[in-house]
């Protein structure tokens, strides 16, 4: 009887292990592409209505779909080149529905960049993403 408990357990386990997305490793590969000004690598990730915030600083609005997403981070990309990027505090939520994922982000290009950002993911995409400029968040380690 214990055996069979274990065993649906287990099972149970792996089934909810494959519905959730490494949610975490794909925002470090977001975070990544951003960085380098991959704008083609930055919008694999989106799901086709996703919606982003963007707080504070010349790009603050809210933005709906890829096509306007895309051209936020044209503009972005373009204004500031290749970038350095530093993660903290990552933190990642997860259940069979969708995965949400926190952390502080510093870009360091011609001036650094501090964002509390949050993403948050169903199959696998992004469907929100807000970009919250922090001027306080700590310092970054390179």
């Amino acid at each position: 009887m214990f055996k069979r408990i274990f065993v649906a357990s287990a099972m149970a386990f792996t089934a909810l292990s494959a519905v959730a997305a490494p949610a975490a490793s794909d925002a470090q590969t977001h975070f990544q592409a951003i960085a380098a000004g991959d704008v083609a690598a930055v919008m694999h990730g989106y799901a086709d209505a996703a919606h982003f915030v963007w707080v504070g600083g010349p790009l603050d609005g809210t933005y709906t779909g890829v096509d306007a997403i895309r051209q936020v981070w044209e503009k972005f990309t373009k204004s500031q080149g290749t970038m350095k990027v530093a993660v903290d505090k990552v933190e990642e939520a997860s259940n069979p529905k969708g995965s949400s994922v926190t952390a502080n982000v510093t870009f360091q290009g011609k001036q650094p960049i501090k964002v509390r950002y949050v993403l948050t993911y169903r199959d696998n995409k992004i469907v929100s993403e807000t970009w919250q400029i922090d001027p306080k968040l700590g310092p970054a380690t390179y």
